[in-house]
C-alpha cells in the first residue's frame, strides 16, 4: 500500500472585507462584543456582482494548488469538493471544477460534511490513493455563506461568524510509508444534528410549494440556527479526543506536533485546546481574525498560509482537526 502526501497547496479569498464596525452598520453589534466571544476582527464577503461563486473560487485556489504541485492539470485524475454552499442544489460543484478546468472525464464527489468536510476529503483522498485506485488527486474546500446569512440582529449570533473563501489540496502517491498521512479519524453524532442546522430547502421538512405560497417574511427556516453554548462544550472534548486518538494511532506525544492546524470556528475554542495540550504560539495556526469561520475552507485556507509563511517544514509532524454541524468531527496526521 502506498501512503498519499500532499504536493500542491493553493487558497482564494474575495476582495472585499468585512469589518466588525461594518456589521455594527447592519445589526445591533460591536466590535468589542465580536472579538471577546470570537476572537473574529474581520471576514471576507464576495461582493454581488462580482462573479465569485462557490465553484469560481474553488477553481481559483485549485490553480493555484495545481501551479505550485508541478503537475499538469491533466494528471489529476479525481477530485473531490467539500461545501455546504454549492452554487446549485444538485449537481454539486465537483463537476462544475472538472468544466471549468478543463479536466478528462475523471470522477468528481461532493462532500456534504460541513466544517469536518475537509477532513473527511481527505481521508477519502487518502484511502483512494492508498489502495491504488487514484494517483492525483484535487481537494477542495470552498464556501460562500455571505448570501444566506441573516444580517439583522436577529441572527447577529451566526452571522458576524461566517466568512468566505475556498482552499485546495493537490495528493499524490508516495511510496514511503513513514512520509505523507499517516492517519484519519472520522467521527459523527447525530442526535446532535438540530443544534446546528440549516433547515431549508430541506425536503424532507416542507413543500417547496408551500413556502414559496406561505412567503413568509418571519420564516427563519432558510438561516443557520446555531446553539452556540452547546456547540462550544461540544466541541473542545471532541478536538482533545480526536487529536489524542490520532496521536495514540501513531505511537506520537502531544511534544510531537510541530504544527496543529484546528478548523478555525471559534479562537476561544483553539485557545482552550492549545491551554489544555500545553503547546506554544508556534505549534498552534490561527487565521479566524481575518476570514473568519470558512467552514469547509477553513483548514485548507489555514494550511496554505502557514506554509506559505514558512511554518511548515519537511519532517514536520502536523495534526489537523475539526468539529461541526452534524455532529462530525475528525483528525488527520501527516508527517510532511
Amino acid at each position: 500500500m502506498y501512503n498519499s502526501k500532499i504536493i500542491g497547496l493553493g487558497k482564494y479569498v474575495p476582495d472585499n472585507v468585512v469589518t466588525n464596525d461594518d456589521l455594527s452598520k447592519l445589526m445591533d453589534t460591536n466590535d468589542a462584543w465580536i472579538q471577546e466571544r470570537t476572537g473574529i476582527k474581520e471576514r471576507r464577503w464576495v461582493e454581488k456582482g462580482s462573479g465569485d461563486t462557490t465553484a469560481t473560487m474553488g477553481v481559483k485556489a485549485a490553480k493555484v494548488a495545481i501551479e505550485r504541485s508541478g503537475l499538469d492539470k491533466d494528471d489529476i485524475d479525481f477530485i473531490i469538493f467539500a461545501t455546504l454552499s454549492p452554487d446549485m442544489y444538485f449537481p454539486g460543484a465537483g463537476v462544475q471544477v472538472q468544466h471549468a478546468l478543463d479536466i478528462k472525464t475523471v470522477g468528481a464527489l461532493d462532500i456534504r460534511n460541513q466544517c469536518s468536510g475537509f477532513v473527511y476529503a481527505l481521508s477519502v483522498a487518502d484511502n483512494f490513493i492508498k489502495t491504488g485506485m487514484y494517483k492525483n488527486i484535487l481537494v477542495i474546500g470552498s464556501e460562500l455563506h455571505s448570501f444566506g446569512l441573516d444580517k439583522t440582529t436577529r441572527g447577529r449570533g451566526v452571522s458576524v461568524i461566517f466568512g468566505d473563501g475556498a482552499g485546495a489540496a493537490i495528493l499524490t502517491r508516495e511510496e514511503d510509508n513513514t512520509k505523507g498521512i499517516l492517519s484519519t479519524h472520522l467521527h459523527s453524532e447525530g442526535q446532535h444534528a438540530e443544534e446546528l442546522v440549516l433547515v431549508a430547502p430541506g425536503m424532507g421538512q416542507r413543500w417547496v410549494s408551500d413556502i414559496i405560497a406561505d412567503n413568509d417574511p418571519d420564516d427563519v427556516s432558510y438561516f443557520p440556527h446555531m446553539n452556540g453554548q452547546f456547540v462550544f462544550k461540544n466541541a473542545v472534548v471532541r478536538f482533545s479526543e480526536v487529536i489524542m486518538e490520532g496521536l495514540t494511532n501513531n505511537n506520537l506525544q502531544v511534544d510531537d506536533i510541530d504544527m496543529l492546524i484546528p478548523h478555525q470556528a471559534n479562537l476561544r475554542i483553539s485557545q482552550f485546546i492549545q491551554r489544555k495540550f500545553k503547546l506554544s504560539d508556534d505549534q498552534v495556526f490561527n487565521n479566524i481574525q481575518k476570514y473568519g469561520n470558512t467552514t469547509a475552507a477553513s483548514i485548507p485556507i489555514a494550511l496554505t498560509e502557514a506554509w506559505e509563511e514558512g511554518k511548515i517544514k519537511e519532517g514536520d509532524t502536523l495534526v489537523l482537526a475539526a468539529f461541526g454541524s452534524g455532529f462530525t468531527w475528525g483528525s488527520v496526521v501527516i508527517k510532511w
